[in-house]
């Protein structure tokens, strides 16, 4: 397989719609977070899956910047770059979701809850170290992030733009949830999942689109050449 410009934007695009879907799905029934949930083997999936997601997300909004990188301009660097920075939040805080608190949250529940309390905007009781600087900055991030890259993509006028807005207004959405109990705040995911897997196909739709304009090309009809005795 040749690997072209045009395969690599269409694979970001799939990437970016499986990742909102994953982010979606990850979120439907949800169960509360705490010292003895975080080590059944449901979480450790969920978990696992939120890690595949940002993976997915960070090759989806690369290929959306790069395909309108002179459309999109300084906005569309700035909020490419905080929300790069909040996926990247995301793929550690859930891979220790998965691979580090079930580990530990036999000795040290205490510790456990305050980092799940932490994550969903809860009030910390202990102290957790760094993590909290770090988990807020995933929160100001995605915010930020969703906010200036919707708008950079919305200004560029490449991909779905009510896509676009949905990204930079769900963020807002999601700030407001955030302020209601547990069972709301996973709904915070369906703004940004539904963007994303709007603009993912977008993003694909783009590439059908320019290699049929390509091959549409007409063929140039060459004129008959005349000789000096025909020019007579």
């Amino acid at each position: 397989m040749t690997i072209t410009p045009t395969t690599l934007t269409r694979a970001a695009g799939v990437a970016a719609a499986a990742a909102g879907l994953i982010f979606i799905g990850v979120q439907i029934n949800h169960p509360h977070l705490d010292a003895s949930s975080i080590t059944t083997t449901e979480v450790a999936i969920r978990s696992s899956l939120k890690v595949l997601m940002a993976v997915l997300a960070l090759v989806g909004i690369t290929g959306m910047y790069l395909h309108q990188v002179k459309q999109s301009g300084v906005l569309g660097l700035v909020g490419y770059l905080l929300l790069s920075t909040c996926y990247l939040i995301i793929m550690g805080t859930s891979f220790v979701a998965a691979s580090v608190l079930p580990s530990i949250a036999g000795t040290d529940p205490s510790y456990v809850n305050d980092v799940l309390v932490s994550a969903t905007e809860g009030k910390v009781i202990g102290d957790i170290g760094r993590l909290q600087y770090v988990l807020p900055v995933s929160g100001i991030t995605y915010l930020a992030g969703g906010l200036i890259f919707g708008i950079a993509l919305y200004r560029a006028r490449v991909l779905a733009r009510w896509a676009s807005v949905l990204l930079a207004v769900g963020g807002l959405v999601s700030a407001a949830l955030t302020l209601m109990p547990d069972a709301f705040y996973r709904l915070l995911a369906f703004p940004n999942g539904i963007a994303m897997v709007a603009l993912g196909y977008s993003l694909w739709l783009t590439t059908r689109t320019t290699r049929t304009d390509t091959t549409a090309q007409p063929t140039a009809v060459d004129a008959p050449h005349l000789t000096a005795a025909g020019a007579e």
